[in-house]
């Protein structure tokens, strides 16, 4: 007889029938098998544990939830607010991440434990997955193909206009929230953010470079003018002596972050000059492209686009494993890439592989003699040029066939941006973007070898 609600709700319940949570059931018995993996992220995590020691108050997440959070939040491309949400929501996702009945991890708890991770422990995690996936008999690590790719950062189009109100809007903001929240504070300050807002505005509006010199003369000088409102500021917070060690440690924190910006938006002003009023054409290195993210190179793809983020050299499996990554700085040619890539995987396995597969831009004779003399039998270069497929290979069946297999890691590479988030990394800092790519890929892998032990 159907009912109008059920009188109690079981407590524990399984996994529901369905192919992702079968995935996730995969990924969670992998994770067991490799109890490694938690004492690698408790490393990380177990400094930011408090009262660790304690017998009594709550206790925090787990290095096993953690990671197992974080893997959940790649695989799903989703917010931390979206995170919490899901956890809370969802059984199977609950059961995956062995949150207890009841229990519920905030927003801003998750992002501190998941931040925690370095890209260090995410590597040595990576290493650890590849290993069981050699013993699994999944991916030997024989037969490899090497392709770079580029992973934005965060930030919108760095034109000098923007950047300048930005530098101005920024400092202001620090300047004005010292002078509301601290007493007493002794520094001369004018908001020049109104008039930064409408000068950019006339720039961007502006008919032709000629009509833009005017506003971007008035936009230097707001913004020259807020530095020295800044170096003034800097000085009275460095000397403020606050009535509490609330006030002293908002001082404190208020000039640390204006003594990291202020260099930053000297050389925005610096290069802005060069290239709009001196006609310079500023090199890349010397450029910044955002002052919140600093680090962000330029990188030019085939004389065609740019993009701003960093370049990362993959190198992928027969099993569709992503084997290694290198985050790198700068835009350095793909040509000094070949030897330092194959030399990891001797690192990775003790051994070097039988056949690499590489793009067009590895191709050089330097390249092609070094792979040899290490060991590897078949080199494949998608683009010869110059190079006789004889020479690379055993046969020209055989070049064929790799060169064949090393487009399969587009598909690869299309597969991160698209589904695990590598195509945008919206984590801050240096630091934090080597960690997001590593997440991502770690999170791929345990996904791959899921499938590859369900199919």
């Amino acid at each position: 007889m159907r009912k109008t609600h059920n009188q109690q709700l079981p407590l524990a319940e399984a996994a529901p029938d369905h192919p992702k949570a079968k995935e996730l059931e995969k990924i969670s018995d992998i994770l067991d098998e490799n109890t490694i993996i938690y004492d690698l992220v408790l490393q990380d995590i177990g400094s930011l544990t408090q009262k660790s020691d304690a017998k009594s108050g709550a206790c925090g997440m787990t290095a096993e939830q953690v990671i197992r959070a974080a893997s959940v939040k790649q695989i799903e491309g989703c917010s931390y607010r979206e995170l919490e949400f899901r956890l809370v929501d969802s059984r199977a996702y609950g059961l995956f991440c062995r949150i207890p009945f009841g229990k519920h991890f905030k927003k801003s708890t998750l992002q501190k434990k998941i931040k925690a991770i370095s890209e260090v422990t995410w590597e040595e995690i990576n290493r650890v997955l590849i290993g069981y996936a050699q013993d699994a008999g999944i991916e030997k690590g024989r037969k490899v193909r090497v392709d770079c790719t580029v992973v934005e950062t965060n930030i919108h189009a760095p034109y000098d206009s923007e950047l300048l109100f930005d530098s101005v809007r920024v400092l202001a903001r620090l300047l004005d929230d010292a002078k509301t929240r601290l007493p007493g504070i002794m520094f001369s300050f004018h908001n020049h953010r109104r008039a930064a807002k409408r000068r950019n505005l006339e720039i961007t509006n502006a008919k032709n470079n000629a009509a833009r010199q005017k506003p971007y003369r008035k936009l230097i000088e707001l913004t020259e003018k807020t530095i020295g409102y800044a170096e003034k500021g800097v000085h009275s917070l460095q000397n403020y002596v606050g009535s509490s060690i609330i006030e002293q440690a908002l001082a404190s924190g208020i000039c640390k972050q204006l003594q990291e910006y202020l260099p930053i938006v000297r050389q925005v002003a610096c290069q802005t000059k060069r290239r709009i009023f001196a006609g310079e054409s500023v090199p890349a290195l010397e450029k910044i492209v955002s002052i919140f993210e600093p680090h962000t190179d330029i990188i030019r793809k085939d004389r065609r686009d740019t993009y701003y983020g960093h370049k990362i050299c993959l190198t992928g499996g027969a099993s569709n494993l992503i084997l290694d990554c290198v985050v790198l700085d700068g835009n350095p040619a793909d040509t000094t890439l070949t030897g330092s890539m194959l030399d990891r995987q001797n690192d990775i396995y003790g051994r070097y592989p039988l056949q690499a597969s590489f793009d067009g831009g590895f191709t050089s004779q330097t390249n092609l003699k070094e792979a040899k003399d290490n060991g590897v039998k078949d080199v494949c270069f998608s683009k010869g040029r110059g190079l006789k497929e004889e020479d690379m290979c055993r046969s020209r069946y055989v070049y064929k066939g790799l060169r064949n297999f090393r487009a399969g890691i587009e598909s690869g590479i299309s597969w991160l941006k698209r589904s695990l988030g590598l195509a945008r990394c919206t984590w801050k800092g240096y630091e934090g973007f080597k960690s997001y790519v590593w997440a991502s890929i770690v999170s791929a892998n345990l996904l791959t070898i899921a499938r590859q032990q369900l199919a």
